[in-house]
């Protein structure tokens, strides 16, 4: 039997899974969630001896059920191939009393990659299976590393074209440098003049324009997201979770059935949501630690449940993080509201004309298994330097701050669970950052001087995504207003 997604704001759409990756978002400006979390059906002494592979089958089966076994087995093995640097796709690295779980070993070095690069093939299946005549454009915001992983996923894939926005100054330069240099007669890059809330915001806004939509139609065209508010990249998410926990129980780190915490540093909430979903699942997950950055919305609304985007934009050396508007939320959001979806969107109402919501009382206590706290720039600089002197084990920016949030939580509650931390990116994505941190006097050397420091302090090896791009030509030059986003849209597709 076909498990069915529905609207967070209109219970009356339902759609199937394949249909739910093809529109990326709801007709309503919704997201689509399933109408039940299904449990896994193997046992994770099973699960500790299966590959990454065979584990994201057993995963994504559950949730993708309008896919055939040959159809879904072919875009695991399409995905997670020799593209990633490490046989075992995510090494799981005991470091100073956690496990970091290295999520950052595919051709973008950072963990969009992980589901990113299975996007694709589900989204050219799910065409094929739905009968779409039309060329499908990829249409995505990114606060960093979504835009170059989405890229890297589409370039050249028959029947796509992709389009991302990202903040001009909002990057970090390998990050820019990463997107600007993508090659793909399909690609297409613009740098926004604002933030990423903008660059976000900008997007939703076309998906909902029903005018857009049917000009696009006109010329063939229809939108889909790579963004994680798409099922087909929330989905492959959940995957790390299980596989974690049945790689912990293989090395013999806990016993089956004991209980992890798991840290995740979170911009959009769309890694921290596929951890909630795991353990809904049954992964034995105990308390979900959701670390900020000095942009705190999620913070604060851990600690009050109120969120409240109106406050001051902060640029932070953590950039993947550096947003407002958690779109993920809403997900969560609509489950503690009963999976109501009137009353969800009332919510969502009064997030777009107010910029604040708060939840109920009633709500709140189905965040007890969640903890939020945040890092500031002093302190993820200081996390990364103390622990390199420590073990000579170098964080980025992002997992840094989540290492600082779990340290905090452990002074706090004094909790000795075993813990996960998600480890985001490669140190060598924010090469400035991190050794700045770790010694200010580098501050004279290039971003690629950098890169060979960091390389040799470390010793691990510059990873081919960094060489690739050090004499690469820029392939992207378009800018534009927030205001012009649509237009840019249209000059790109040549529909002016």
């Amino acid at each position: 039997m076909n498990l069915m997604y529905s609207s967070t704001r209109d219970a009356n759409i339902k759609v199937t899974a394949s249909e739910a990756i093809l529109k990326g978002l709801s007709d309503d400006g919704g997201l689509f969630v399933p109408e039940q979390i299904p449990t896994l059906s193997v046992s994770f002494a099973a699960l500790a001896q299966m590959s990454y592979q065979e584990i994201a089958y057993e995963v994504m089966k559950l949730f993708l059920t309008d896919f055939t076994e040959q159809e879904l087995k072919a875009c695991i093995q399409a995905a997670y191939d020799s593209k990633f640097d490490t046989t075992q796709i995510a090494p799981i690295v005991c470091v100073d009393g956690a496990y970091y779980l290295e999520l950052f070993h595919g051709a973008t070095i950072a963990f969009k990659d992980m589901a990113l690069s299975i996007l694709p093939h589900l989204l050219t299946t799910a065409a094929k299976k739905n009968q779409v005549a039309n060329e499908i454009v990829i249409l995505t915001a990114t606060s960093g590393d979504t835009g170059k992983a989405a890229l890297a996923g589409f370039a050249d894939v028959e029947g796509t074209k992709i389009i991302v926005f990202y903040p001009k100054n909002g990057v970090s330069p390998i990050q820019e440098k990463q997107m600007v240099t993508q090659k793909g007669e399909n690609t297409f890059v613009a740098g926004i003049h604002g933030n990423f809330d903008q660059a976000q915001t900008g997007v939703k806004q076309m998906f909902a324009d029903k005018q857009l939509g049917k000009e696009l139609a006109e010329h063939g065209y229809q939108f889909s997201s790579a963004n994680s508010i798409n099922i087909g990249r929330l989905v492959p998410q959940i995957v790390y979770y299980v596989y974690v926990y049945a790689g912990l129980l293989a090395k013999g780190e806990i016993q089956d059935g004991e209980s992890i915490n798991v840290t995740v540093p979170t911009g959009n909430f769309g890694n921290i949501l596929a951890a909630y979903y795991a353990r809904q699942m049954g992964v034995p997950i105990a308390k979900l630690i959701c670390a900020s950055n000095e942009n705190k919305v999620l913070y604060d609304f851990f600690t009050t449940g109120r969120y409240d985007k109106n406050r001051e934009f902060v640029l932070t050396s953590s950039p993947s993080m550096d947003i407002l508007i958690s779109s993920n939320l809403e997900r969560l959001i609509y489950r503690l509201a009963g999976n109501d979806a009137a009353r969800n969107a009332a919510y969502m109402k009064q997030l777009v004309s107010d910029g604040v919501y708060e939840i109920s009382e009633e709500m709140r206590e189905g965040l007890k298994d969640f903890y939020g706290n945040y890092a500031n720039e002093a302190e993820t600089a200081e996390t990364i330097k103390s622990l390199y002197e420590k073990t000579g084990y170098v964080l980025d920016t992002h997992t840094a701050v989540a290492a600082s949030v779990y340290r905090k939580y452990q002074n706090q509650t004094g909790d000795q669970t075993k813990t996960v931390i998600v480890s985001t990116a490669s140190p060598f994505k924010f090469t400035r950052s991190v050794m700045l941190a770790i010694d200010p006097s580098y501050g004279s050397k290039g971003d690629f001087e950098l890169a060979d420091e960091l390389g040799r302090i470390s010793g691990v090896q510059i990873p081919k995504a960094i060489e690739e791009i050090r004499t690469a030509s820029v392939v992207h030059q378009t800018e534009c207003d927030v205001s012009k986003m649509e237009d840019t849209v249209k000059a790109f597709l040549n529909m002016k």
